[in-house]
């Protein structure tokens, strides 16, 4: 049992040759001894002698003393009193320090016995330890401490939950960045961290210590980015633990409230880092794990950011990070996507579930691939709406950029090869088919005619696409609007619109929106994209409107009115109203009731719409700040009022009476 002092404890620090055994007899007979004198004499004789590898003969030791002789030579070495040290007969001149020295030094050498770390008779000397950590006790005894408590924790759970119970996780906080970086504190100290966030129930922890948990990451980014050893892969595991977890959401609303130039910096160095060397699959995962944590924090603009590595003197380019990630994202989703395939493709086989915790992993890790390829196109996107703009600092030369946009269309066609497979297969349900849809509506927002004739072949299947949990396709549909919306504009566009189904999915997406309870506040640009969406194809594919098309669109006039009239937002309003002008302009009050899915109420609800659209706007309520469309959606309906009034006399007669 070798231990180490500076204060005049007996120690050994070299490999010790057995004790004879009537040697060892005869210190076990003084540590079993009626006196805390005798015990203490034992104890150091058999740290002289005991090798710290003969787990058999510390075992002895230890069942010799006792935990009770133990606990009270802490307690002493504290200044509780209670026994101890010198014994009942000689309290006066004893060296607490010396006690206390020897004490966790004696502790920690006993705990490395699985057996004796997984007692539970060592629980009582956790919040000790804590104590005596927190009075920045003296180096000497710190790593000792530390390394109990990681023995205790990691041999058995109540260890971990006494840990946590007695302030361990606003300790370590505090603690952290003031230990030393060169020694196994720091080591011991972030397993523990990750072991009370791994082992215990993580909501509780989130919930309580948000600050603590943020002010652990800012200090684990400064190692992670800073460091050039295995503390850096310590660091990266612990940053991955904290902001991985599901409750993870009050730890980034700390940091979001935090400066995060210095943290979200030396988070951006260790990243480049990782992904620059040759490390396992496993770190490059969680340094883009990382990055995609840092970018729900900060903005996709962090990819552009200083990258500092004090290894490399030469400066490195702000486009570094942005390339590294993209890159090595672009290799994962390749890698990750054919995995997917051939599991489906197997699962298909056998007819089993595609549900195992294996996929789960790999969609999990595709869908964070998939995040960071999505900030790449929103910071892209960026790039050249501000690219002439004087106060745009320009971090991404053309030739960066070109590489980056060949590099998109690359993966995107193989996301859309991915989507054909499954289509070929039949399967439209699964969570990576739908956030395989999700990114490819992100890039088709920004290039609407990108891929165009894959695209065409495989809407429809993509808007069929249904999430593991979804009851009928909805988000797909949401997903793909922004280059719907754009290619309604167009009258080939439009009749891909009709021709792939989209108009149907549109207008179905639209009536859940629209319907009680169907959306909330979040979804409001969705809804006014739809709406949008469905005015722009009345509008320039009026040619395709057909018997089903129009039986849809009177379908939707009763709702869209109904939602619209009871809606303090003139926008709405205005936008609602347009969408029926155009609808009416193609028939009659007649004709309209005539149709099955349409009644009166609809036609009142239309009729109290349309006066509340014109007569509203008469009166001046649109706002000043949203004349330039709302004017035009005025004129839409004021247009369309004036062509098609006469054939609807519900309509023109409640009109007629505001005015």
């Amino acid at each position: 049992m070798e231990t180490e002092s500076s204060s005049g404890v007996p120690s050994s620090s070299s490999a010790k040759q057995a004790p004879s055994p009537a040697f060892l007899e005869d210190c076990l007979k003084l540590l079993r001894g009626e006196s805390d004198s005798q015990r203490l004499a034992g104890l150091l004789l058999v740290t002289k002698v005991c090798n710290k590898d003969d787990h058999s003969g510390i075992l002895r030791v230890y069942q010799a003393v006792g935990p009770q002789f133990l606990l009270r030579l802490l307690r002493t070495g504290l200044g509780k009193g209670g026994g101890g040290g010198g014994g009942e007969e000689e309290d006066g001149g004893r060296d607490v320090d010396a006690y206390l020295e020897l004490s966790v030094t004696i502790l920690a050498a006993f705990c490395r016995v699985p057996q004796i770390a997984s007692s539970a008779q060592m629980l009582p000397f956790i919040p000790l330890l804590l104590q005596i950590l927190s009075k920045g006790s003296a180096s000497s005894i710190i790593e000792d401490c530390y390394e109990f408590l990681y023995l205790v924790a990691n041999a058995q759970e109540d260890g971990i939950r006494g840990l946590y119970e007695s302030g361990g996780i606003q300790l370590f906080a505090s603690q952290m960045p003031s230990l030393p970086d060169g020694t196994n504190v720091v080591k011991y100290a972030m397993e523990l961290v990750q072991l009370m966030i791994s082992k215990l129930p993580a909501g509780e922890i989130y919930v309580q210590y948000p600050s603590e948990l943020a002010m652990l990451v800012v200090e684990a980014a400064r190692r992670f980015g800073l460091l050039h050893s295995d503390l850096k892969f310590k660091a990266l595991h612990l940053l991955s633990v904290i902001l991985s977890s599901q409750y993870s959401v009050p730890v980034r609303e700390a940091l979001r409230s935090m400066d995060s130039t210095v943290w979200s910096t030396n988070m951006r160095a260790g990243v480049v880092a990782i992904l620059n060397s040759r490390v396992a699959p496993a770190d490059k995962l969680q340094a883009l794990f990382l990055s995609e944590c840092a970018i729900s924090i900060v903005g996709e603009e962090w990819l552009t950011g200083p990258v500092e590595l004090q290894h490399i003197m030469d400066p490195i380019p702000a486009s570094r990070c942005i390339q590294l990630v993209f890159e090595t994202s672009r290799v994962e989703i390749s890698v990750l996507l054919n995995d997917l395939a051939y599991l489906r493709d197997e699962a298909s086989k056998s007819c089993a579930s595609l549900s195992t915790e294996t996929t789960a992993s790999k969609c999990r890790n595709l869908g964070v691939m998939y995040s960071l390829i999505e900030a790449v196109i929103k910071l892209i996107s960026k790039y050249g709406d501000d690219e002439e703009s004087s106060d745009v600092d320009v971090t991404i030369s053309d030739s960066i950029l070109m590489k980056i946009i060949s590099g998109l269309n690359e993966t995107i066609s193989v996301v859309l090869e991915y989507l054909q497979d499954a289509k070929e297969h039949g399967q439209n349900r699964g969570d990576d088919l739908l956030a395989s849809v999700r990114i490819i509506g992100r890039y088709l927002a920004e290039t609407p005619d990108a891929c165009r004739e894959k695209v065409k072949e495989l809407l429809g299947f993509m808007l069929s696409v249904q999430g593991g949990d979804e009851v009928r396709p909805f988000y797909s549909t949401c997903f793909l609007l922004p280059m719907l919306c754009q290619i309604t504009m167009r009258s080939d566009g439009c009749e891909l619109f009709v021709s792939s189904g989209a108009f149907e999915a549109v207008i179905e997406y639209l009536r859940i929106l629209i319907s009680p309870g169907g959306g909330t506040a979040e979804d409001d640009g969705a809804l006014f994209l739809a709406c949008d969406t469905v005015l722009n194809f009345l509008l320039n594919g009026a040619q395709l409107r057909s018997d089903g098309v129009d039986a849809s669109l009177f379908e939707l006039l009763g709702a869209l009115a109904g939602w619209a009239v009871k809606a303090n937002d003139y926008g709405i309003i205005m936008m609602a109203s347009s969408i029926c002008a155009v609808i009416l302009d193609s028939t009659s009050e007649e004709a309209l009731l005539g149709c099955k899915d349409v009644s009166k109420d609809d036609v009142n609800q239309v009729s109290q719409l349309m006066r509340k659209s014109l007569v509203g706007y008469g009166k001046g309520l649109v706002g000043d700040g949203r004349k330039g469309e709302e004017v035009d959606l005025y004129e839409i309906v004021a247009a369309g009022y004036c062509r098609w009034g006469n054939r609807f006399p519900s309509i023109k007669g409640a009109i007629e009476r505001e005015t």
